[in-house]
């Protein structure tokens, strides 16, 4: 037997040694050829098995195994590597945060907490038992199990490709993760600490208050000084990429000094952050971007320059102890996964997908057992293991998950936001937006855009930038016509950011409001965005002024809005409506459009019935036709008062127009919009008018 397995090590070297280029006297250092390679295999792996039906980050991980120092030693897991990857492991974390909805962890937080302590406690009795079978330490097989107690969400950027993100499969497996990792996490450092002795009251009195408020920190702190940065410097946009990225790391590394793996303040900080940046905002594209095409990538491939095949070849024993770790692996997450799947009456594809995502072994396994190595409770053995089971597990995860979450429908989900959905039909069955945004200031011009783009990404719309020369007053001049190209440009600039189908429009005409509806009916615009200031003079009471115009002339919804503060930074939405607006034919269009925007930039939604002050009680039978889900306000006092009582600068009203086109004197959006702006100067308003056709 001994002469069969120094037979097939001596193959491997000799077929190693005959692929490897014979220039070469070993691993590749100069950085350009280095970077060169990994870049190749970036774009070659994964489109080579995605050809074959296979998941594109299988064919990074093997890459990292056939080009790392066990493979043909084209490159070296050296500090470049090592430092690359685990930015990669802590975006990879970071974004499982981004794309976690705290609404939906709370909606689904009993399923979430079950089916973390059952994946958590089966590996933990399976994987001890297993251990202590092959004869390992009572601390060592707690370790051990404590490795296939936790998993790292490998397979996310296949949830995501596949649009089943906010599926309630993979929301409650989110927030299992965060359970099952933290408590992984805990043994180990609690096993560390009995095996150095080391385990006192002091260790319990420091750990467990600082996890709560180092939780309680980042949940509470990181959203405050975010949405500050933002109404400081949310003009800036390398700025906002960059303190986000600031804010993962710092949060990481307190983790770290708290002997918390980074893994969970990475995760903990994507939950903190993803309250303050839109979903279908630009810097959310470009945060995703960097992290599938670049980062995540090579956390992949580091992975893979870590599995030595020889290892199953050199020491028989080796097998057995990676079989059992394997096998263990598999049925110890399958269990709970179908277990618990059952318990919530999921489907099989999504009882499937859970278990695709929970199976994978790679981040919190192999801090586990490199600490566990470094302070001799594990042997050589059982590292080869833990890198055969994350090989096998880290290609598993993938296919499973693809392939059962292919079938997986979204409508199946029952989440808070999806079952919101299924109540309001209008919500999903709403036109694909066709936006024209005039643009003339650029202070202005991204709050503007930014609304815009949420709207028509939202239902795959097109953004339409205008711009507007007059030609009222003798020729163009040069100057007017480099400022137009300008503005038009920068809107472009943003739409292609957050991947959004945009027709930049410059435009010559006699008049500013003539330009927009005529541009709205040539291009069949079906919503109009435009600036307000938030008051009118007396000269466009009168005579009106260019939005007086265009709201008297409109036969397309049309909104106004002033926004004080970075539209990004919102936390609550509010619809003021009396019951006048309430039974309007229109309403329902207005509700669509005011949840839309409420979702997109994760703000809570209420509405705010106006009653007139004479009444004496609410009558309760308008509200018949709305959504049990939607909360409804009833306001009885002066609303003015009301607003400025109990609304603040991060809020954001929207206000239906009073159209006073027949009373000339009197502001076009009618009296109420007017005060309530004037008086509210830090308050940001959209003013919505849907005309009757």
């Amino acid at each position: 037997m001994e002469q069969i397995w120094q037979t097939l090590t001596d193959t491997w070297n000799f077929v190693a040694q005959r692929l490897t280029p014979s220039v070469m006297t070993g691993p590749i250092t100069d950085p350009v050829p280095v970077f060169l390679v990994i870049i190749a295999i970036m774009l070659v792996a994964p489109l080579l098995f995605e050809r074959f039906k296979l998941p594109g980050i299988v064919g990074l991980i093997l890459a990292g195994v056939i080009v790392g120092p066990n493979g043909l030693g084209l490159l070296e897991r050296d500090s470049t590597i090592i430092l690359l990857g685990t930015v990669g492991l802590l975006f990879l974390m970071f974004m499982a945060g981004l794309e976690t909805s705290l609404d939906d962890l709370k909606y689904n937080a009993d399923k979430a907490a079950i089916f973390g302590i059952a994946t958590f406690a089966v590996p933990m009795v399976l994987g001890t038992a297993a251990m202590l079978l092959l004869n390992y330490s009572l601390l060592a097989s707690v370790l051990v199990a404590s490795c296939f107690a936790s998993h790292t969400l490998l397979a996310l950027p296949v949830v995501s490709k596949l649009g089943i993100m906010r599926s309630q499969a993979v929301t409650v497996t989110l927030g299992g993760t965060l359970i099952t990792n933290i408590l992984a996490l805990l043994v180990l450092a609690v096993v560390v600490k009995a095996h150095q002795g080391n385990l006192t009251l002091g260790f319990w009195l420091f750990l467990i208050p600082s996890l709560g408020l180092y939780t309680f920190a980042t949940l509470w702190g990181v959203p405050k000084v975010g949405r500050w940065f933002f109404r400081q410097f949310g003009h800036d946009e390398g700025a906002e990429f960059t303190f986000v990225v600031a804010s993962l790391l710092i949060v990481s590394y307190i983790a770290e000094l708290i002997d918390i793996e980074p893994i969970i303040g990475a995760f903990l900080a994507g939950i903190a952050i993803t309250q303050i940046i839109p979903q279908l905002s630009p810097l959310m594209n470009r945060i995703q971007f960097i992290g599938n095409t670049l980062f995540i990538p090579f956390f992949l491939i580091s992975v893979g320059m870590l599995v030595n095949p020889l290892v199953l070849l050199q020491e028989p024993r080796s097998l057995l102890v990676s079989g059992v770790m394997v096998g263990v692996a598999i049925v110890a997450k399958w269990v709970p996964a179908v277990g618990t799947g059952r318990l919530f009456k999921f489907d099989r594809s999504s009882r499937m997908v859970v278990f695709g995502l929970s199976v994978a072994q790679a981040a919190s396994t192999l801090a586990a057992i490199t600490v566990a190595y470094q302070i001799e409770l594990v042997d050589q053995l059982t590292v080869n293991g833990t890198i055969t089971m994350i090989l096998v597990t880290c290609i598993a995860s993938p296919w499973v998950t693809q392939r059962w979450g292919q079938t997986l429908k979204p409508g199946r989900s029952t989440t808070a936001h999806e079952q919101q959905a299924l109540a309001n039909p209008s919500r999903s069955t709403s036109p694909r937006y066709r936006i024209l945004v005039p643009v003339a200031n650029p202070n202005t011009e991204d709050n503007l855009l930014q609304l815009a783009l949420l709207l028509a990404k939202s239902t795959q719309g097109t953004l339409l930038p205008l711009h507007i020369l007059l030609d009222n007053e003798g020729p163009i001049i040069a100057a007017a016509k480099t400022r137009q190209d300008q503005l038009l440009a920068a809107a472009e600039t943003i739409a292609h950011a957050a991947v959004t189908d945009v027709e930049p429009i410059g435009r010559v005409d006699d008049a500013i409001d003539k330009g927009i509806l005529r541009t709205a009916q040539e291009r069949n615009a079906n919503l109009i965005v435009c600036g307000w200031k938030g008051y009118s003079t007396y000269r466009d009471n009168f005579f009106g002024g260019a939005i007086d115009n265009v709201l008297r002339r409109a036969t397309v919804p049309v909104m106004l809005t002033r926004f004080t503060h970075p539209i990004k930074t919102t936390q609550r939405v509010f619809l003021a409506v009396d019951r006048t607006s309430l039974t309007a034919a229109n309403f329902p269009q207005l509700l669509t459009l005011s949840q839309i925007l409420a979702t997109e930039l994760k703000a809570s939604f209420c509405l705010l019935y106006v009653v007139a002050v004479f009444r004496r009680a609410v009558d309760r039978t308008v509200f018949a036709s709305i959504n049990s889900d939607i909360p409804i306000q009833p306001v009885r006092v002066s609303f003015a008062s009301y607003v400025s009582r109990n609304l603040i600068a991060d809020d954001l009203l929207i206000l239906t127009a009073k159209f006073n086109a027949e009373f000339l004197g009197l502001p076009t959006l009618g009296i109420g919009s007017e005060t309530i702006a004037h008086q509210n100067p830090s308050l940001s308003l959209i003013v919505v008018h849907i005309p009757l056709i």
